[in-house]
């Protein structure tokens, strides 16, 4: 089965894990003591992606390798541009309305005064 970035941050251990790694190295027991889970099972969420293993002397080191969460950033964007375009075409929609109410307000007070003279 293919692994991708964001099967890695699906899952809200990884990414508790990926929180705690992102801020320093933390040796692989130190992580797999905050959670309720087995050091085997902390090991599979740590393979999934994003966190590397570095191995000194006896201990093994968990990094984060947060530049492939650009693959998620670039996924996410080209959504909020498309939500941006279509905000401000409907944002433009409502104030075309608006300009067009006001001058038809003012249109009627017009013919109204008018017609009371």
């Amino acid at each position: 089965m293919r692994r991708d970035v964001f099967q890695a941050i699906a899952d809200p251990t990884r990414r508790q894990i990926i929180n705690m790694i992102a801020q320093r190295s933390l040796h692989l027991n130190s992580v797999a003591e905050k959670f309720k889970m087995s050091r085997p099972a902390i090991s599979k969420h740590i393979k999934i992606g994003l966190i590397s293993i570095r191995q000194d002397g006896r201990h093994r080191y968990c990094e984060a390798k947060l530049e492939k969460l650009n693959e998620v950033s670039d996924w996410v964007e080209q959504y909020r541009k498309f939500w941006t375009q279509k905000l401000d075409a409907l944002e433009t929609y409502l104030e075309e309305l608006q300009t067009a109410q006001k001058k038809q307000t003012k249109t009627k007070k017009h013919v109204t005064r008018k017609r009371k003279r």
